[in-house]
């Protein structure tokens, strides 16, 4: 049976980016991964050959060759395209590109060698947390829990039943790899892929750890004291080294990234490290002066504001914003005022009101009179 296309096996389209690849890599993986299908082997075949697609496709130089070669060269009708044009590799003694397509489709057959693969770092996890208004000013302490697999305890990882050990893999003797020989129109060459039996572990567990059932790890919920520092805001992420998911073949932990989200405030307003806020104002405290209560991160503290303040005039309050963050400054808060009309007056207070309209020569429908005016010139009515 002919090998799929590595873009086929994956769903992505050839001018797929790399970040286009690792995402539908990951998607399929965990669709079909060992832990969540048990003993398909259907499942695992996908696996395997998912694994496989992705080994090439997400390095660039194996993906270059694989777009000119396909799968293993005159093995596959239009395999290479032709043999008589090798200037774009400097010939078969220049293995600056050449060198990597035989490593890598034919096993080291011009000098390659086997490699097993290397330790791979662990999956990172990602947590979103709420904070209140003044948390994220100022900073807190809070505690995230978090779903994790960890290292089994009962068998420290290797997957084996305690008082037994994994034993070498008989089929690939430890290498994780199996070679396939194929004859092609260049000669006989070995192709190299991962060994079927061990997964390309190299080892095989023959008694399996009856808590993780021979996968090494278990799943765990842990609870992890985070300290979120003074500034932060919606969209602040804070990362927390080798606390993601455990490596494989000894790669390191990956990491925990907590994301922050920032609960609005019932007065306050953010705009980057300033914060606004809006007091109503009497008709007389804004006509004569007064001195304000205004509400700030730190508390209430007094405010002057002059005689004659206009409706919609804002007041800066220096340094009294948010702490910019891993800084040392803050920034600022500002006030706009507005002044409040009293909805119900008794006669006695409309009386006032006029005479102080007359003391100040000002005509109480002399405004709107002038504005009907402006209507009848407009409309000829």
């Amino acid at each position: 049976m002919s090998k799929r296309d590595y873009y086929e096996v994956l769903g992505v389209d050839r001018n797929a980016s790399q970040e286009e690849i690792k995402k539908a890599f990951r998607k399929l993986a965990k669709q079909y991964h060992p832990d969540v299908n048990g003993a398909d082997k259907e499942a695992e075949a996908k696996f395997k050959e998912i694994n496989e697609a992705y080994e090439v496709l997400s390095d660039e130089n194996k993906k270059k060759q694989y777009d000119m070669f396909g799968h293993a060269a005159g093995g596959q009708q239009g395999g290479y395209g032709g043999f008589g044009d090798f200037g774009g590799f400097g010939g078969f003694g220049d293995f600056g590109g050449f060198g990597d397509i035989f490593d890598t489709f034919f096993g080291g057959g011009f000098g390659g060698s086997r490699r097993r693969r290397g330790p791979v770092k662990g999956n990172d996890i990602r947590v979103d947390i709420d904070l209140e208004f003044a948390e994220a000013a100022f900073g807190v302490t809070k505690e995230v829990r978090v779903n994790r697999r960890e290292k089994c305890d009962e068998c420290g990882g290797s997957g084996a039943r305690p008082g037994t050990t994994a034993k070498t893999c008989p089929k690939c003797g430890g290498t994780g790899q199996i070679k396939y020989r194929q004859d092609t129109a260049l000669g006989r060459f070995e192709t190299i892929r991962t060994c079927d039996e061990c997964r390309g572990e190299g080892r095989v567990v023959d008694n399996p750890c009856p808590r993780c059932h021979g996968t090494g790890t278990v799943s765990k919920t842990r609870r992890i004291t985070i300290e979120v520092p003074a500034g932060v805001d919606t969209g602040s992420a804070i990362s927390l080294k080798g606390e993601g998911e455990p490596g494989e073949r000894g790669g390191p932990a990956g990491d925990l990234y907590v994301y922050i989200r920032v609960k609005p405030h019932k007065i306050f307003r953010r705009e980057g490290n300033d914060v606004y806020c809006e007091i109503p104002i009497s008709f007389i405290q804004a006509a004569l002066g007064d001195e304000i209560i205004v509400p700030t991160l730190d508390g209430k503290v007094k405010h002057k504001i002059p005689e004659g303040t206009q409706s919609g005039t804002i007041f800066r309050l220096k340094g009294k914003g948010i702490p910019r963050l891993n800084g040392r400054n803050r920034g600022d808060h500002y006030v706009k005022v507005f002044v409040e009309v009293p909805r119900k007056l008794n006669s006695e207070q409309k009386e006032l009101l006029r005479k102080f309209a007359e003391a100040s020569g000002d005509n109480v429908n002399q405004g709107y009179r002038s504005f009907l005016d402006k209507v009848k010139d407009a409309f000829g009515v």
